[in-house]
């Protein structure tokens, strides 16, 4: 088939990435896989969001069967893509309705006639890529059906988002049993919120900064289960039992659960067994009556999706909330995967699934090349939590928060973003953007936690007991405080995000510290790129730590409240 029978798919255009050079062609005989996602049947769009803003019976399970009824892939969809791309010479692996996403496997030469594209290896100064520039294309038949193609561009879609500190000596691990009020360092508001000279860092073990949030004590999330997002590294059961057991905690019930090519392969990335452990020992610590499903996938876009709609979608294992710690500047991203992203964002919130991502630990940079300032994604997709990042310190004999900035490149992500409008929910003053385009835009973070070194988090990775600390800590922190809601309301929490705007101004106070103090202005490092002037933290939302850390035991009595009310005026 001739280019000139190809037409664009919207959305989908590429660059190099920056500072990258083509340096061969792609052998055409080398296999790649691609996930082509279509369009919802008739009507589907509107039934998922009528599904999302009301609490359906039943299991969910039988939600999940009947989201995919209504509102997954019309299966004449399903078949138009798949008799073209066997046509073409590809190999169907798979075709869901629930996550209207086709899985290919197809050569080189194969992708490349049949999306008309031209696939190149690219080499960057740490990394080398295939990759592709433009748009990718698809017969006018087939491309009325489809939203996105993912995966002929491998490159890295997300980053970390994570900051590890100095291995601990055995007498320098504080006992879980202590106050945690006596290992936060005593500093003043101001002080604590200055670059340097940083506090020596005395981490706790999750259970302890779960005290200082006062999450509800008398459940454990027992009979949820949490989903973890890994686009890299691994876990050994022996390393997290030898965790738990250290922790003073029962060790949770974790799985490994294999998405596409991905899999639990510790050892290989420190870094990536760095983010898998912090995820699992944090959540597991938090709320470890619930099961722990860690969905491993690739790192790139079509992965990183497959791996979210695999979770979301999981009758057997039924997430009833996820944890993303991983993610990249919303330039990095095209406008087709986000698309097909937020639509697996819509189908959580259909399900009562509530979905928590890391803000990015590189301040209103967000470590992007350009000075400009940018908002993390998947965090600033308006269908799930942003978590951003805090200092925790102690005054007045109680624990305080300022923003967290180390004032070296390293600080809470959070801003404006430079794609999405304002949500309907978020009705707080939101800033303009620093980058002086005069376009409103969906404001990052909605909620912070304790992401600082200096009291960071006990994590054992590969056999290294330390601190670490990073908003990464922050979304699993809360994921753990959602399992335990869920158990306490006998029912997944409907719609968070949403509630958490709404509530009242003296709900608010009760529910949230509000964070003051701080702003997440980064200098210019060899790291992280040029200086960028960051946003301030002020009272009420800000796109530093937005509306706060949550008090959950303060949250847990509102939400009951909001469940008793119409069966009190019914």
């Amino acid at each position: 088939m001739s280019d000139q029978q190809l037409v664009p798919i919207p959305a989908s255009h590429r660059e190099p990435v920056a500072g990258a050079r083509r340096v061969a062609d792609v052998p055409p005989d080398d296999d790649l896989r691609v996930s082509i996602v279509v369009r919802r049947k008739a009507g589907g769009a509107e039934k998922a969001r009528q599904a999302a803003a009301a609490r359906r019976p039943g299991s969910l399970s039988d939600r999940r069967r009947a989201l995919a009824e209504q509102a997954g892939a019309d299966q004449a969809d399903l078949d138009r893509v798949t008799q073209w791309a066997s046509a073409a010479g590809m190999k169907v692996q798979s075709a869901d309705p629930a996550t209207r996403t086709v899985m290919l496997l197809a050569t080189a030469a194969q992708a490349s006639a049949a999306f008309g594209v031209s696939l190149g290896r690219y080499q960057t100064r740490s990394f080398s890529y295939r990759g592709r520039e433009g748009e990718v294309h698809l017969p006018p038949e087939v491309a009325e059906v489809v939203q996105a193609v993912l995966g002929l561009d491998n490159r890295p879609q997300a980053g970390t988002h994570l900051k590890v500190g100095t291995p601990l000596a055995p007498d320098q691990i504080p006992a879980p049993t202590v106050s945690p009020l006596s290992l936060l360092p005593q500093l003043t508001a101001d002080r604590a919120a200055a670059p340097a000279p940083r506090p020596d860092p005395q981490p706790m073990w999750p259970t302890q900064v779960a005290n200082l949030y006062a999450f509800p004590a008398d459940v454990d999330g027992q009979g949820e289960t949490i989903a973890i997002i890994e686009l890299g590294g691994g876990f050994t059961p022996a390393e997290l039992a030898s965790y738990f057991r250290q922790a003073d905690v029962p060790a949770p019930t974790v799985e490994a659960v294999s998405v596409g090519a991905g899999r639990n392969h510790p050892g290989v990335d420190k870094n990536a067994d760095g983010e898998v452990m912090l995820d699992i020992e944090v959540s597991g610590a938090v709320a470890p009556g619930a099961r722990i499903a860690v969905y491993f996938g690739g790192n790139n876009d079509r992965d990183f999706h497959d791996a979210l709609a695999s979770a979301v979608h999981d009758a057997v294992r039924s997430p009833s909330v996820v944890s993303i710690s991983w993610g990249g500047p919303e330039p990095t991203w095209t406008g087709q995967a986000r698309r097909v992203f937020d639509d697996v964002l819509v189908d959580a919130a259909a399900l009562g699934v509530t979905v928590l991502a890391a803000a990015g630990d590189h301040g209103a940079s967000d470590h992007s090349p350009d000075g400009q300032a940018h908002t993390d994604y998947p965090a600033s997709s308006p269908f799930m939590i942003g978590c951003g990042g805090t200092t925790l310190f102690l005054a007045d004999g109680g624990p305080q928060e300022v923003v967290w900035n180390d004032g070296n490149g390293w600080a809470t992500g959070g801003g404006i973003s430079d794609v999405y409008d304002p949500p309907p929910w978020q009705t707080d003053a939101l800033p303009a953007s620093l980058n002086g385009t005069g376009r409103p835009g969906r404001g990052v973070p909605d909620i912070a936690g304790n992401a600082d070194i200096a009291s960071g988090y006990m994590v054992l990775v590969d056999g290294t007991l330390g601190p670490i600390g990073g908003t990464s800590a922050v979304a699993p922190l809360y994921a753990g405080l959602v399992a335990r809601l869920n158990q306490a309301l006998g029912h997944p929490v409907k719609d968070l995000l949403s509630t958490l705007y709404a509530l009242p101004a003296a709900d608010r106070a009760a529910v949230f510290q509000d964070i003051t103090t701080g702003n997440n202005s980064i200098p210019a490092t060899d790291d992280f790129g040029p200086a960028v002037t960051g946003y301030d933290a002020t009272p009420g939302w800000d796109a530093c730590t937005g509306l706060g850390s949550i008090n959950g035991t303060a949250l847990l009595a509102r939400l009951r409240s909001l469940n008793a009310a119409p069966a009190a005026t019914s």
